[in-house]
C-alpha cells in the first residue's frame, strides 16, 4: 500500500511539473544577423556661445584741475576787487579758475574693458536612434528594430503557440458550435 502511494505521489508530481512546463515552454535560439543598419536622426542641441569684446569708454576726470583752478582763481579775484566788487571778482575768479583748471587737466585717457557677451545657439548633431536588423532563423529572414547593434548574432526567445481555434482537427467541432447529428 505504501509503495502504491509513493508511486501515485511521484506520478502526480511529475504531471504537475509537466503541465506547468507546457505553459512556459521557451527555447533560447540564435539567429544569424544579415545586416544591421543604423537609423540616424538629426537632433537640435542648444549650446551657449560666448565672445569677448573690447569696449572703449571715455575716461573720467578726477576734478582736481577744476578744484585747483577754482582756488587759484578765487584767490586772484579776491585780491583784485575792493568792497562789494571784491565778492563779484572772487566769484568770477572761482568760475574762471575752475574752467581754466579743467582745461589744463585735459581729457582723461579712454578706458578699455573686456566685456563677455553670450548667446544661445542651436547646433545639429547626427545621432543613432536605433538599428534596423535583418536576421535569418530556420531558413527565413526577419526584420526587427533594435535599440543597439546586436553584433553577428541575435538571441531569440521562441515560445510555442497553441493552435488557433479556427483549425479543425478531424471531426471535432470548434468550441461553442452546435453539435452535428
Amino acid at each position: 500500500m505504501k509503495k502504491m502511494n509513493t508511486h501515485t505521489a511521484l506520478l502526480g508530481s511529475l504531471l504537475a511539473v509537466l503541465s506547468a512546463a507546457s505553459f512556459s515552454v521557451q527555447a533560447q535560439e540564435v539567429g544569424r544577423v544579415i545586416s544591421s543598419t543604423p537609423i540616424i536622426q538629426q537632433v537640435a542641441v542648444p549650446r551657449q556661445v560666448c565672445n569677448n569684446e573690447q569696449v572703449v569708454s571715455p575716461g573720467q576726470k578726477s576734478g582736481a584741475g577744476a578744484a585747483m583752478g577754482a582756488i587759484a582763481g578765487g584767490a586772484i579775484g579776491n585780491s583784485m576787487g575792493q568792497g562789494s566788487g571784491r565778492a563779484a571778482a572772487t566769484m568770477l575768479g572761482l568760475f574762471g579758475g575752475a574752467i581754466l583748471g579743467d582745461k589744463v587737466e585735459g581729457n582723461a585717457p579712454p578706458e578699455v574693458r573686456n566685456v563677455q557677451t553670450c548667446t544661445q545657439q542651436m547646433f545639429y548633431e547626427n545621432r543613432t536612434m536605433a538599428y534596423n536588423v535583418v536576421y535569418e532563423f530556420a531558413g527565413k529572414q526577419y526584420t526587427v528594430q533594435m535599440p543597439s547593434d546586436p553584433g553577428p548574432t541575435v538571441r531569440l526567445q521562441i515560445t510555442p503557440m497553441a493552435p488557433s481555434p479556427s483549425q479543425n482537427y478531424g471531426n471535432v467541432p470548434p468550441p461553442g458550435s452546435a453539435p452535428r447529428y
